[in-house]
C-alpha cells in the first residue's frame, strides 16, 4: 500500500501506527467549529432559558469530557495522556463558536483529543436546543493549529 496512508499495512488491513521508538514531546492543537442558530435561540442562550440548562456551561464540560475519551471513540487513535484542555463557546448574533485547544506530552499528536473536544461541545449544543431550532446547523469544524516543541 501507499506509505502516505500510515494507519494502513502493506496488505491493506487498517492498523494502529507503532509509536513505541517516538521519543515523547510536549504536543498542543487547536480546533475549532461553529453552531449556527436562529437569532430567537441565540437571545434563550443568552437569557439562560433553554428547558435543558445552561447549554455554553454543558457543551464545555461535554467537550473537555470527549477530549479525555478520544481513544474510545476513534478507533485507531493512540490512548495519550492529555495534560490539559480547554473548550470555549463563544454566543454570537448568528450562534455559537466552539473553539478547544489541547496538550499532551506523549509520543504522538493530540489535534484527534482537539477536533473532538470541540465537535462533542457543537453536538451538545445542538442537543440541548433542537426543542426550540429545527434549522441548527453545525460547520466548519477543523484543526486550526497543531506544534510539538522537544523536552530536551
Amino acid at each position: 500500500m501507499s506509505a502516505a496512508l500510515s494507519h494502513v499495512d502493506d496488505s491493506g488491513k487498517a492498523r494502529m501506527v507503532d509509536v513505541s521508538a517516538k521519543p515523547k514531546v510536549r504536543r498542543t492543537a487547536r480546533a475549532s467549529g461553529r453552531v449556527s442558530l436562529a437569532p430567537a435561540t441565540v437571545a434563550l442562550i443568552r437569557e439562560n432559558s433553554i428547558a435543558k440548562g445552561d447549554v455554553l456551561a454543558t457543551a464545555r464540560i461535554a467537550g473537555i469530557t470527549a477530549a479525555k475519551r478520544t481513544a474510545e471513540l476513534i478507533p485507531l487513535c493512540h490512548n495519550i495522556s492529555i495534560d490539559a484542555v480547554s473548550v470555549d463557546l463563544e454566543l454570537q448574533a448568528e450562534g455559537v463558536a466552539v473553539s478547544a485547544t489541547a496538550v499532551c506530552t506523549d509520543k504522538t499528536g493530540i489535534e484527534m483529543e482537539a477536533l473532538t473536544a470541540v465537535s462533542v461541545a457543537a453536538l451538545t449544543v445542538y442537543d440541548m436546543c433542537k426543542a426550540v431550532d429545527k434549522s441548527m446547523v453545525i460547520s466548519d469544524i477543523r484543526l486550526d493549529e497543531k506544534s510539538k516543541e522537544s523536552l530536551g
